[in-house]
This record gives structure tokens, sequence and C-alpha cells, in this order.
């Protein structure tokens, strides 16, 4: 299936003397980075400072715009209209975009975060809300998503889509992810988190939560970093994908073979 692979984390989602996850490590693993833009987590100081960590490593810079929900982490729904999912989403990417000019490099991508990436597969008007604002601001932006109505949405415009395999959540036989809430939706195991994500970027496919294979063509593969063996897991999915022939390299760089080849 894919012999190029571009590996993503969640990143800058500390918050004043409060911190997430090991950033600096994960960094030297990832080839992009998702970063916060202070509607669930991140502030100008963390944003700012991973953004340096990101051009001094050559890694891709990318907008992880959420509802605006400091104290759920944006993972709960929150009943916004389209033109405020519009207005927030252009807001926080327009304010990432800031840090990345000021160090001398440019947002590359969009990914919505938490329930906000959630809704955007299934709600029409939340998807074209993401679109517009992305449309608007930078339309070279690469959108980052699950195959549904966001990436439909985006690729109708002309907008290319980076599709996301979220290898340590569970999928539904059609493709969404398993809600937080239910049992097992999270994977923690580390052998199946590698063997997952080596199936998934060579052959195509996982296993959904009832047995059945679903194809999955993904462009990128996104690594948590926000639980403590977030750098284990990181590190041993990037060997046996490395060991499986797959070359690891930034999403944008993907792209711009595919266009130029």
């Amino acid at each position: 299936m894919a012999s190029t692979i571009d590996l993503v984390a969640d990143l800058g989602e500390s918050f004043g003397a409060w911190t997430m996850g090991d950033d600096q490590s994960l960094l030297d693993l990832v080839t992009s980075a998702n970063i916060a833009c202070g509607f669930h987590a991140g502030d100008p100081r963390t944003m700012d400072s991973t953004v340096r960590s990101c051009v001094e490593r050559g890694i891709s810079v990318g907008a992880h715009p959420s509802f605006p929900d400091l104290a759920g982490f944006g993972r709960r729904a929150m009943d916004l209209t389209a033109e405020e999912v519009r207005t927030d989403v252009l807001y926080q990417i327009g304010a990432l975009q800031a840090f990345a000019t000021a160090h001398g490099t440019t947002v590359s991508h969009v990914a919505p975060h938490g329930r906000l990436g959630n809704l955007v597969a299934t709600r029409a008007d939340y998807a074209a809300a993401v679109v517009d604002a992305v449309g608007a601001l930078d339309p070279s932006m690469i959108v980052m998503a699950q195959e549904g109505l966001l990436a439909e949405e985006a690729r109708s415009r002309g907008i290319a889509v980076g599709i996301v395999g979220i290898v340590d959540r569970a999928y539904r036989p059609d493709g969404t992810l398993v809600p937080r809430t239910e049992p097992g939706a999270v994977i923690h195991d580390l052998d199946e988190l590698v063997s997952r994500t080596v199936r998934m970027v060579v052959d195509g496919v996982l296993d959904a939560v009832d047995g059945t294979e679903i194809a999955i063509a993904a462009d990128t593969v996104l690594l948590h970093g926000d639980n403590p063996g977030a750098v284990r897991t990181a590190a041993a999915i990037r060997a046996a994908l490395t060991d499986a022939g797959v070359r690891i390299a930034r999403l944008d760089s993907n792209f711009r073979e595919r266009c130029t080849a």
C-alpha cells in the first residue's frame, strides 16, 4: 500500500505552568506536528516554542483548532453555529500563522481536534465551515482528516486532503471512531499498536471492533502524545515501519512529490 508515510503528533498542548506530554522527545520521532492554538490547550509561549522547535528539526507545522473548551480539552460537544466554527477556526489558524511567520515557516496543514474533529466527518455545516476558513486564508494548506464529509468538502473545492490513520483508537465498521466514553475505545497495548500501524500502512486495512476488516488508505499516522507511554510507542512504531521498508517523510513534501511526479 503506502511506501511513504508521515508521522504526526498533537503537540503544544501545555498551558501556562501545566505541562502536557514530552514534546521534545516526540519531535525527534515525528515529521509533522498538529499544534494546539489556545482553544483546547496551548498558549502564546507554548505555541511560539513549539513552532521554533519544529523549524529547528525541519518538521512541518500544522494548526490543531478545536471548540473553545479549555476545561474539557476540546472533547465535549458544544452547540456552536457553523459561523462560529468558521470564525473560531480562522482565528486559531491565524494565531499559529503569526508564530510560523515569525520563525520563517508556514502553516502547512489544518487538523481539527477532539470533538470538532469527530463532528466534521458527519456534519455538513461544520465541514463546510472548516473548509471555508482554510480556503479563505490559504487554500494551499492540506486538510488532515478521516474519510468523511470534511474530506469530501475539501476535495470538492480543490483543497488537498491528508487521510489520518489513528491506530490507538478503535474503529467502527463504518470507519468512524468508537467514542472515548465507550469501553475499548482507546488501545494501549504496545504490540497491538505496532502491528496495527504496520498493517494499516503496508496493507491498507484495520480490524474494526466487530472483527470486520475495513480499508484505510492513510497518508499520515497520528501518534497521540498525551499519555505516559507516548514516546516509547512512537519510537516502536517508527522503527517497525522502517523495518517494513516504509519511508518516513513529512506530509507536505509527500504531496509536493505527487504533484510534480
